[in-house]
């Protein structure tokens, strides 16, 4: 056992639901204080931006195999594993960790489908506020300014949200599995790149003229705080059933992943600055393999 490791269970202790709890606790503070930083950091350039979103990125994408992938392979492949079964069929091995990714992928792509009926109705509110505020004219030119950019930050954070779910689930799943080395690893990766993404909320809402530099930190917070309920779920999910633990974390790295391709990779290659953006995310591979070997 590392010294850090002895170090967590010495103060959180040795429940895995606790610990889970911990651990969605700290990746949500971690995305608190990337919010934050807009309180010092108004005014960040689009490069720096995209180079900090491809280091979240890096790390992301490491997580899913190092912290989830493979140990959920390993931990199927194990004969004292007590698979499911399907028609008749134990499903061991590789098959419960693509299930669960399959219907990870699933889930994020057919979330996509109902974000975009957001930005419409809020759309409709806009200018009806605005018809009532300042006539017909004021309406239009609204839904011509504000409308775009408002909705576009909620379209942006609800996205944001929706892949910080996965990775509240990672955490719990990986505290809930008892290897505390690799959960605790995975827990400092997603927190180390919830800095960047809590940081891109909350300066998309000050970009889009939403008022104050309090309303864009709470921006941030509010698309971390889906973690930690998630995190406490995961954790007690897979400690009442352990043989659900393989397709939790395929579950989990299939968000992940269908996040990184769909959402970072073309925000961070949208504005000139793809080859900063793909340094960042090959530092935040480093940075995530590094942390996997130092935690053991």
């Amino acid at each position: 056992m590392t010294s850090v490791e002895e170090l967590f269970v010495r103060v959180v202790g040795t429940n895995p639901v606790l610990q889970g709890l911990v651990g969605g606790v700290v990746i949500a503070s971690m995305n608190l204080a990337g919010a934050m930083l807009v309180l010092v950091w108004r005014d960040p350039t689009e490069r720096a931006l995209d180079g900090a979103l491809g280091f979240a990125a890096g790390v992301m994408l490491s997580a899913s195999f190092t912290s989830l992938l493979l140990p959920g392979i390993d931990f199927a492949s194990d004969p004292s594993y007590r698979p499911l079964s399907a028609f008749g069929v134990e499903l061991v091995g590789i098959v419960p960790v693509l299930v669960g990714f399959v219907l990870g992928v699933v889930l994020l792509d057919q979330s996509e489908k109902w974000v975009r009926y957001v930005g419409p109705l809020v759309s409709s509110r806009l200018t009806e506020r605005a018809e009532t505020d300042g006539g017909i004219k004021r309406a239009e030119e609204m839904a011509q300014t504000a409308d775009s950019r408002v909705v576009g930050v909620l379209l942006f954070t609800v996205a944001i949200t929706l892949h910080n779910m996965p990775e509240g689930l990672a955490v719990g799943v990986g505290f809930g599995s008892g290897d505390v080395a690799n959960a605790i690893g995975l827990m400092l990766a997603i927190g180390i790149q919830n800095i960047p993404e809590g940081l891109a909320v909350s300066v998309a809402a000050l970009n889009a003229g939403l008022g104050r530099t309090y309303y864009a930190a709470v921006a941030g917070i509010r698309a971390g705080a889906v973690e930690i309920p998630l995190a406490l779920f995961g954790a007690w999910a897979v400690v009442v059933a352990a043989p659900v633990l393989p397709y939790a974390m395929g579950f989990a790295a299939g968000g992940m992943l269908y996040v990184i391709g769909h959402e970072i990779i073309p925000e961070t290659h949208a504005h000139g600055y793809e080859r900063i953006a793909t340094l960042g995310m090959m530092a935040g591979t480093v940075v995530m393999l590094s942390l996997d070997v130092l935690l053991g």
